[in-house]
């Protein structure tokens, strides 16, 4: 015998419940951890520490935390055992590729600009990544939620500048600055919200497990960044000085911190989507400012202050006014 309307509706209200505390509970994680990795990095790793190691281990750790966490909650074999190389390649492989363009386009960039066109650039990835979850997904936006877009990205920038606005434009050609600057920070954005949405896609919609997709997309990471040891100076460090050269037992605290952060990316994007991931990140920027004027005597900046009630606002008018699908009149 099937169970009543109501019954029904009320379990449909409980497991939304169940899930929004889940979206709370990550959120918070992840802006904590966020917020908290840069000051933890500049204590445990030493400037002698090969950045290439320092990756690779995370990626590494990242594997070991996400089958850890599946054996337990009892996916492991189920996972596995439905597992594909093309599915694997969809789902995983596309993204990862994408980020690792997306971030050699950010470095190119980042030379050629000012930290003030580079913040306000880079900062759109926040509106492509909507774009792209509303083309692949069909998920739509309320008018007041792309107000609320808009806030956290002027939000982003306040903060962004106010982290680097000591730095100028190391470039005066107006060529290079159009197309090895403002190019391919605005193709990067492009790309950060088409990878952010086809993690969302494939998590949602295709229901690959987060863990699963944070093991596959640390591999081709991985992959990708040992090919590119065979030419660049720290393939050369490593050669010649020791993989782990400049490490100490210390070393691993950011490492690991890091590799949870990579896992809780993975679940706040799977339970909540690409766009609330983008709140969460900018929050974490406040949280950094707090810390380091804690541990570090270091005052907040006045763009962070101005940032501070844009963000709060951002998010509060983002998660007051979601998109509703309009009833047809009888």
């Amino acid at each position: 015998m099937a169970p009543p309307p109501a019954a029904k509706s009320r379990e449909a209200t409980q497991g939304q419940g169940i899930n929004n505390a889940k979206i709370h509970f990550y959120s918070i994680l992840l802006a904590l951890q966020y917020g908290a990795q840069p000051l933890i990095s500049k204590r445990f790793i030493r400037s002698e520490v090969i950045v290439t190691s320092s990756v690779l281990t995370c990626e590494i750790a990242k594997v070991i935390c996400a089958v850890f966490f599946m054996v337990k909650d009892g996916s492991l074999r189920r996972v596995f055992k439905e597992w594909t190389l093309v599915g694997a390649l969809t789902a995983s492989g596309l993204p990862a590729a994408i980020y690792a363009l997306q971030n050699s386009l950010l470095q190119i960039s980042y030379k050629n600009l000012d930290s003030l066109t580079f913040s306000m650039l880079n900062q759109t990835k926040i509106f492509f990544t909507a774009i792209f979850t509303y083309f692949i997904l069909r998920q739509k936006q309320s008018i007041k939620q792309i107000g609320a877009l808009f806030l956290l990205i002027v939000a982003a920038v306040l903060l962004s500048v106010g982290e680097g606005s000591s730095r100028g434009s190391v470039s005066s050609n107006a060529d290079q600055i159009l197309f090895y600057g403002i190019i391919p920070v605005l193709v990067a954005s492009v790309l950060s919200g088409l990878a952010s949405s086809l993690c969302q896609w494939a998590s949602q919609v295709k229901k690959h497990s987060s863990y699963l997709m944070t093991i596959e997309m640390s591999i081709v990471g991985s992959l990708c960044l040992l090919a590119s040891t065979l030419k660049s100076p720290d393939g050369g460090a490593m050669r010649q000085h020791g993989f782990f050269y400049g490490w100490t037992p210390l070393t691993l605290i950011p490492v690991i911190f890091n590799a949870l952060g990579g896992i809780l990316v993975g679940l706040v994007t799977s339970h909540a989507g690409g766009v609330r991931k983008g709140f969460v990140i900018v929050s974490a920027l406040l949280i950094t400012a707090l810390l380091q004027f804690i541990f570090d005597g270091k005052p907040p900046s006045l763009y962070c202050l101005v940032a501070l009630p844009l963000v709060v606002t951002s998010i509060s008018i983002y998660q007051k006014y979601p998109y509703q699908v309009k009833k047809k009149e009888a």
